[in-house]
């Protein structure tokens, strides 16, 4: 193989993750098929685009006509601005007290389910004489964050105290896809419609009311509102099995290295701390320069594998912080400085976040959110 031919090469180290953002672009076009043709798209961009790098895929995001970005708290959004981000940026986990006039001066978007956040940030705007929008949360079902229902119409009271805010928009949260056929999912969408007609019969009118995530806009594209928060379907995963019929993705993100050191070790050799693995012929091993340091599961060892010449090599013995190690005896000319895909495609194989997910307990979200820092990305477009 020719390594210099791979980019990752000029990093030193050549465990990277590679990040393709013409899949980003073909699962937000799929996206966009499945939705209400009226509907626009918030593109969820929390925890660093899912550990994709929130900067470069909001920019790529905001060319495909994104209308709007998500992200988790006011930190992130001013990452996003401070990197050049010109979309409106809601942050989905409202804001702190402290945080009030750091959101009116990087422009963000609040969502707001304390009478304590209306009286901050409309502290804030009066300082700095702005209008400030922001989204009310109305808790449908999910029992996390969001106005209960029963406090919903008071609450709704408060917010006319307030006229420094503008009431741009409207949201729940959906708690389930179809885990029971959608009937918790239709009880939601019911008890939102009802705190829509509330909040309509006391005057209030806004530009957006949106419910749906990656999941229900799939299963339930009639549950859209007008706005619709795609997150893991963005990075090409599927938030449950039932999705993969329903839409085509593409994932963004190929984690690889490249085999560090390579050794043949007699029949009876021990491999790794604790001695977990225990060589039952005389085996090829190779050491890979990655860990669980990087974001590569302590709870793959002896379990996981990995893509080498297009063929799938075993984990064998522990993950350590800085080094894997597989067994590729049964793979025809691997040498050192062979590609080797942790999470892709390599030739037919392919190795998937779900599939990782299973082999440790978890799910694809903490999977990709998992790939450290330390781990350079590379875009290719």
């Amino acid at each position: 193989m020719d390594m210099m031919a791979d980019p990752s090469i000029r990093f030193g180290r050549p465990t990277v993750a590679e990040i393709d953002l013409d899949a980003l672009g073909h699962n937000y076009r799929q996206i966009r098929k499945r939705i209400p043709q009226k509907a626009k798209i918030l593109g969820v961009v929390k925890a660093d685009a899912y550990g994709h790098g929130a900067l470069p895929v909001s920019l790529a995001l905001e060319k495909l006509g994104v209308q709007y970005l998500g992200v988790a708290m006011v930190e992130e959004g001013i990452q996003l601005r401070k990197g050049g981000a010109k979309a409106p940026i809601l942050i989905l986990g409202g804001s702190f007290a402290e945080e009030a006039d750091r959101v009116l001066k990087f422009d963000l978007t609040p969502v707001v389910f304390q009478k304590e956040s209306l009286e901050h940030l409309s502290k804030a705007a009066r300082t700095r004489r702005k209008k400030l929008r922001v989204h009310l949360k109305v808790d449908t079902g999910m029992g996390r964050l969001g106005v209960p229902l029963s406090l919903w119409p008071d609450f709704l009271k408060e917010t006319k105290k307030f006229p420094e805010t503008e009431v741009e928009g409207i949201l729940s949260h959906f708690s389930m896809t179809d885990e029971d056929g959608g009937e918790y999912s239709a009880r939601q969408w019911q008890e939102f419609q009802k705190a829509l007609a509330v909040a309509k019969g006391m005057g209030i009118s806004c530009r957006y009311v949106h419910i749906a995530n990656s999941g229900n806009l799939t299963a339930f594209p009639s549950y859209a509102g007008n706005l619709v928060r795609p997150g893991i379907m963005l990075y090409g995963s599927y938030p449950s099995r039932s999705c993969q019929n329903l839409i085509q993705l593409k994932p963004l993100m190929t984690f690889k290295t490249r085999i560090h050191f390579l050794k043949s070790v007699p029949s009876g050799t021990k491999i790794s701390y604790g001695g977990t693995f225990t060589t039952q012929r005389e085996s090829l091993i190779a050491t890979l320069p990655v860990g669980y340091g990087d974001g590569y599961r302590w709870n793959l060892s002896n379990r996981g594998e990995v893509l080498v010449r297009g063929k799938r090599a075993p984990v064998v013995g522990r993950v350590c912080m800085d080094y894997v190690v597989v067994d590729v005896t049964a793979i025809p000319g691997v040498g050192e400085g062979d590609e080797v895909v942790l999470m892709g495609r390599q030739g037919g194989e392919r190795i998937t976040a779900e599939e990782i997910a299973e082999k440790v307990g978890s799910i694809s979200y903490e999977v990709l959110c998992s790939i450290g820092k330390r781990v350079p990305r590379i875009y290719k477009a």
